[in-house]
């Protein structure tokens, strides 16, 4: 009987952190690298948002808070629930963790049964079905494709729905391939979803505010009132508030979900910093103009990326509506052999051979549960971004038949 626990032979570590911890190593030791793997905007937090912090470790606001979240980040949560998806809750029906996967985890823990069926459109972000399967549940993968824009159709969900079908998990815009779904997109699953009482929605809106080309966010409860008591809507300020490192995540659902993650999360790691809980309350009252500001110049990154990487030979690279990541197709370098004589059979290896050959780091669809692909994360400078995507023209120009 071995010492470590037999459920963590169920789930593999984030491919994400992986990459980019290889290649952290890579420049340790002296290496000229590109690290286009992490999904964390280059721009620093607003200043509004440190001062608040500052204010509050000032004032001494450095102890132990309620479980989860002041009452007044949950009144800001409530205001911004309101004011940006016409959503209403209470202070019970609103949790707040250290980041949105921790929020995400409390949610599927505390409802997840064996045989449980959770399902995941793909391509889908790489810690959706390690969590499932960390609390027990089988996730049910669902495939998108580059024709639908890698957004899921009605058909589809309504074939994967059984009668084991706990959890419709939903990512809108979607890491890792941007792709935004407008409010009739939307509608067709919501329809799909009203005729399933036994299936609970948990919508992951952490891109809300990334979405361009005038496109409009919406979320399941906002688009069909009638989900609302059986949607989990979570969300958090990582991307578009330029917290990641804050930790910060939060949900709005029914009272007897959060009082359950409530109970969960006061067994595990109780309340989030005290000091990031005042930032956010800053963060969702204060300015919010910063956003269109830093959207603008990711657009120009987005468009940059994408042209760039359809002049690569074997690449075919569509334009997201959100978030900050392409997702482009490298079935056109499958078979070719790389320039250290290695047989690309995969785009694992098509992302090996490259961080080798050309010192850029980016993550192989494998992880997103869809290949033959790659994630390219374009929240970097923008110069990086066009050495980068010049680097992989050359490799790709190098590959041999």
């Amino acid at each position: 009987m071995g010492f470590l626990a037999d459920s963590l032979n169920r789930i593999q570590p984030s491919a994400t952190i992986a990459v980019a911890t290889k290649a952290r190593a890579l420049k340790a030791e002296g290496r000229d690298i590109i690290a286009l793997s992490a999904g964390e905007p280059d721009f620093d937090t607003p200043e509004n948002i440190k001062d608040a912090a500052k204010r509050a470790l000032d004032a001494g606001k450095t102890g132990y808070t309620d479980v989860d979240g002041i009452p007044e980040l949950k009144d800001a949560i409530i205001a911004k629930f309101k004011r940006d998806n016409s959503l209403e809750y209470t202070r019970s029906q609103i949790s707040v963790g250290t980041g949105g996967k921790q929020v995400l985890f409390n949610a599927l823990l505390a409802t997840l049964n064996p045989g449980d069926e959770v399902i995941i459109p793909t391509p889908c972000w790489v810690s959706y079905a390690d969590i499932v399967l960390l609390a027990g549940g089988t996730p049910v993968f669902v495939p998108t494709t580059m024709e639908h824009g890698f957004r899921l159709q009605p058909e589809a969900l309504e074939a994967a729905i059984t009668p084991k079908t706990k959890w419709f998990l939903f990512n809108s815009p979607s890491n890792p391939s941007g792709a935004a779904y407008s409010r009739d997109d939307l509608k067709k699953l919501t329809d799909v979803l009203l005729r399933h009482e036994n299936v609970w929605v948990l919508t992951d809106d952490i891109y809300e505010h990334l979405i361009y080309d005038g496109n409009v966010f919406c979320t399941p409860a906002e688009v069909e009132p009638k989900l609302f008591d059986r949607t989990l809507t979570l969300n958090g300020l990582s991307k578009a508030y330029c917290m990641t490192g804050w930790r910060l995540g939060f949900a709005g659902g029914p009272e007897k979900l959060i009082s359950a993650m409530r109970k969960l999360q006061s067994q595990s790691t109780s309340n989030p910093c005290s000091i990031t809980q005042w930032a956010a309350v800053e963060a969702l009252n204060g300015p919010q103009d910063f956003i269109a500001k830093h959207n603008a110049i990711f657009v120009e990154r987005r468009d940059l990326v994408v042209s760039m990487l359809n002049q690569a030979k074997g690449i075919s690279c569509p334009k997201p509506e959100g978030a900050f990541y392409v997702y482009p197709s490298c079935a056109g370098t499958i078979g070719k052999t790389s320039p250290s004589g290695k047989k690309i059979e995969n785009d694992e290896d098509f992302v090996t051979e490259l961080l080798e050959a050309e010192g850029v780091a980016c993550v192989h669809g494998a992880a997103f549960e869809s290949s033959p692909s790659f994630r390219i994360s374009y929240a970097t400078a923008t110069e990086a971004l066009k050495e980068a995507c010049e680097r992989i023209q050359r490799f790709c120009g190098s590959l041999k038949d």
